[in-house]
């Protein structure tokens, strides 16, 4: 894959972006983000048509204020939200004019799975996504994954001619038996597909650990960043196009391109560090969400779902029920309660992280109600 000469590994996830007053994407923060990302040298940026504003955010921040050829985008058609085949081919062209951008140096499928990959095949999206490339308005073909590694497998085999594939990798969920990252990874790294890596630091919970893996990495590396031990630990990873990360504000921007800027892989002490903070979250209570929102969509009780699970999180891993309750009631104020869930089962086909979000909810309602 031929990729820009200024391209560097980590890359600029626009999923979760500074918001304003009013919950509108601040385009002017976002700006100096985008601005300050491609001044270190970094290039890729991520979205996709189901991340509200996002792609307009882009047009905005990006599009509008920087040469085309100084950076690489990516976007995404989501076949879970289209009514039919042509509805999902749709997505491409408003995409384009979300963006603006002429063209996606990077396209994917959207997080294909075991519950959804027949709506790709059958739908032809995979001819469809190399019609697309081979017009020009695509560079590159690919798709983001949460399948098992069997999906995996059989997805590569049966579609030898994709550029690369995105995966949720991170410390903390690579043995994980629900998100399989590692093994995902090795499939990945067999056909020989380059990987963007999603999700490196679990949706911010890797960046605000619990305080015994704060002092296994504060030994070893002290005063870095619980954040910059997970990054690190993904783009140490071979065969990696980009290590996503969604930054939401500055700070988190210039901690990130600290990380970057003159990168180290970690070291065998560092690996140590980790594998002792791995068994720390093996044995965690907290709920695994990342935060996605995926789950809010489509919600008929309107429930905040990831605000919900952060506030129960509060007293899960951190054992502070007032804080708990407190999170809570800001969660659900105009939405509704974890006990309004009448369990249809929308938000557990939409999740990633295939939570059992269902009982999940139930515990929640007894615990802060």
């Amino acid at each position: 894959m031929t990729m820009p000469a200024n391209h560097a590994p980590l890359g600029f996830g626009l999923m979760r972006l500074p918001r304003a007053e009013g919950g509108a994407i601040d385009i002017a923060e976002t700006s100096r983000m985008v601005d300050a990302f491609l001044a270190a040298g970094f290039t890729y940026f991520d979205t996709a048509y189901v991340y509200e504003g996002s792609e307009e955010a882009a047009r905005q921040a990006l599009v509008e204020r920087h040469p085309r050829d100084s950076y690489a985008l990516a976007t995404k058609l989501n076949a879970r939200v289209a009514k039919d085949p042509d509805d999902a081919r749709s997505q491409l062209q408003q995409s384009l004019q979300r963006t603006g951008a002429g063209y996606f140096d990077y396209y994917l499928l959207h997080a294909v799975q075991d519950s959804n990959a027949r709506h790709y095949a059958d739908w032809d999206l995979w001819a469809y996504a190399q019609q697309v490339k081979a017009q020009g308005l695509v560079r590159h073909y690919g798709f983001s994954f949460h399948g098992t590694p069997a999906l995996l497998d059989r997805l590569l085999t049966e579609h030898p001619d994709v550029d690369f594939v995105q995966l949720q990798i991170n410390y903390a969920d690579w043995d994980n038996p629900e998100v399989t990252a590692g093994a995902n990874y090795e499939v990945a790294r067999r056909h020989g597909k380059q990987v963007v890596i999603m999700e490196p630091v679990k949706g911010g919970a890797l960046a605000d650990v619990p305080p015994e893996v704060k002092e296994l990495f504060e030994a070893v590396r002290p005063g870095a960043s619980c954040a910059s031990w997970a990054l690190r630990f993904a783009a140490s990873l071979d065969g990696v196009l980009a290590v996503l990360s969604g930054m939401s504000n500055t700070a988190q921007m210039e901690d990130n391109l600290a990380t970057f800027t003159d990168f180290a892989p970690v070291t065998e002490a560092e690996r140590q560090a980790i594998a002792k903070a791995q068994q720390v979250f093996a044995h965690s209570a907290a709920i695994p969400c990342t935060g996605c929102g995926y789950c809010v969509e489509g919600c008929p009780r309107q429930i905040f779902i990831p605000k919900v699970f952060a506030a129960a999180n509060k007293q899960l891993a951190q054992n502070d029920l007032d804080k708990a309750k407190e999170a809570y009631a800001r969660a659900i104020d105009g939405r509704g309660k974890a006990s309004d869930c009448i369990g249809c089962g929308q938000c557990e086909g939409a999740c990633p992280q295939h939570l059992p979000i269902i009982e999940w909810l139930r515990k929640c309602a007894e615990t802060l109600e």
